[in-house]
């Protein structure tokens, strides 16, 4: 009994040991030959090898081949098939071609001279093909083209996955996806859907929008990207870059992260941020997290950075609205600035200053309650403060000359102030000179007041209204004389260069 259980143990053993061969085996089954008009057999032609010829039907597994000739291997399950080759698996996936080699035991069908594979709606064409019947993926190497219902592409290298309709491109890849042409030098497109997913150098653009991009995704269809490794979208008067770019066509809503850009060509307006959200039906756009505006000319550029910048459109047709707000500080190289909140119209170029706000202008510093700089043209603009307007200009380390009063309006021109129109409690304060210098210090009060400068110094002064006006010698001057009520000197916070518009956040860093 013990040898009759250990005998069948080592038979079911045996029998486990063959079963994989069996399987194989019938996995790996003959090519069958169902249809030749005629077979011969010529040693001296080709070695173990029947010839098939007129009307030929092939058939292994769920894989038909048809074709006008063809050449079957006894020894190796191998067949090439001439003429009109056509290859069915699956009742679905045909491929066409002049020539074809098959073999049996890999199922790797290679495909040469005007070769077509169908896959539904999808056709790749190309001179030389090689595809896997296991893994449904077809190879090339010289030049190939995949088209569907929407989309043309070809590329030098590609591969066709035919279980998920996707194509592989590589090297040289052009074409034409839903309207819009793509260059690329490596891209992955997936039939049906649209979606591009871009893993190389890609430009995708049509009439109004191009896009440049080494990493991301992008569907053809609805316009939606995510966008990776500082991507570029241009359009007609507008270009954005950033580390990171998502967005939706359909809604109109963008965010781009890390470094992000919007400059208005138009406008010469740049908007940048580590965050920027967009509305492109809106047309508006918030910038946090460093958050810069630029106004560029041909001649200078304006920097202005504040905690939350926001544009949104004028009422007038392609101009901007921009508003800065909390910790806002600019510089230009004629003027810089400083207050809490501002907002800019590129419709004539006026910006409007709110809380405590400081402007510098050469060698002059203005505050007031509100300010408010209209630029006239690029050499003139005109600087209107009102309530508690002061303007002070440093004469030497320890003497100010000062103007005062409850609205002003001050003139510049190629960065010097030359007139001011005090209106209101005028007063004003600054040193007389003559030829060996400074003589004394004059002080002039005035409901109204006219002064001129030169190079940011008094040069003739018209008192208008009520005039009390005296002069107190160099050697008589005291130190509560030297200064108007409310007199600040804030040269410390002044930007010296565009990159102090940062200065708060470094300071508290």
């Amino acid at each position: 009994m013990d040898i009759l259980i250990s005998s069948y143990k080592k038979f079911g053993l045996v029998c486990l040991f063959l079963l994989p061969f069996f399987v194989l085996a019938q996995n790996k089954r003959e090519v069958k030959i169902e249809h030749a008009n005629s077979l011969l057999h010529n040693a001296e032609i080709v070695a173990n090898a029947q010839r098939l010829i007129g009307d030929v039907q092939l058939r292994h597994n769920n894989v038909q081949m048809w074709c006008d000739s063809a050449y079957s291997y006894i020894d190796t399950n191998v067949v090439d098939g001439f003429g009109h080759v056509h290859i069915l698996k699956d009742d679905t996936l045909h491929l066409y071609a002049d020539f074809v080699n098959y073999n049996g035991d890999t199922k790797l069908a290679k495909a040469r001279m005007n070769v077509r594979l169908v896959n539904k709606s999808t056709t790749l064409t190309t001179d030389s093909l090689n595809y896997d019947m296991n893994t449904g993926i077809g190879y090339y190497n010289n030049y190939g083209t995949v088209k569907d219902s929407t989309s043309t592409l070809n590329s030098k290298i590609g591969e066709y996955y035919a279980r998920e309709d996707k194509a592989y491109f590589k090297t040289e890849v052009k074409g034409d996806a839903n309207g819009y042409i793509l260059n690329s030098d490596t891209l992955i497109y997936q039939m049906g859907t649209g979606v591009v997913s871009i893993v190389g150098p890609t430009t995708i653009y049509n009439e109004e929008n191009k896009l440049f991009a080494t990493d991301g995704f992008y569907n053809t269809k609805t316009g939606k990207a995510d966008l990776f490794k500082r991507p570029v979208i241009t359009r007609a008067n507008q270009r954005i870059t950033a580390d990171t770019v998502y967005y939706d066509k359909i809604s109109g809503n963008g965010l781009a992260l890390g470094d992000a850009d919007i400059n208005d060509l138009k406008n010469h307006v740049v908007v940048k941020g580590n965050r920027i959200e967009y509305d492109d039906k809106a047309q508006t756009a918030m910038a946090i997290d460093s958050a810069q505006f630029w106004y560029y000319t041909d001649k200078d550029t304006l920097f202005l950075h504040a905690d939350t910048l926001r544009t949104l459109p004028d009422s007038i047709p392609d101009k901007k609205i921009m508003k800065a707000y909390f910790h806002v500080r600019f510089y230009r190289e004629d003027i810089q600035g400083k207050c809490d909140s501002l907002v800019y119209w590129s419709r004539d170029s006026t910006t409007q200053m709110f809380h405590d706000p400081v402007i510098w202008s050469g060698a002059n510093q203005m505050t007031a309650g509100y300010i408010k700089l209209v630029t006239k043209d690029k050499d003139t603009q005109r600087a209107y403060m009102e309530n508690n307007a002061f303007i002070v200009a440093q004469e030497d380390s320890d003497k100010f000359n000062q103007i005062k009063g409850r609205d002003m309006t001050g003139y510049i021109h190629l960065r010097d102030l030359y007139k001011v129109n005090v209106d209101g409690n005028g007063e004003s304060l600054y040193y007389a000179r003559d030829d060996n210098g400074i003589i004394g210090l004059n002080k002039a009060e005035s409901s109204s007041i006219i002064i001129y400068l030169k190079q940011s110094k008094v040069h003739k002064i018209s008192l208008l209204t009520s005039p009390d006006g005296q002069m107190t010698p160099l050697g008589q001057i005291t130190e509560p004389d030297k200064s108007l009520k409310d007199f600040k000197w804030l040269d410390d916070i002044r930007p010296k260069s565009y990159k102090d518009i940062f200065l708060e956040i470094n300071q508290k860093k």
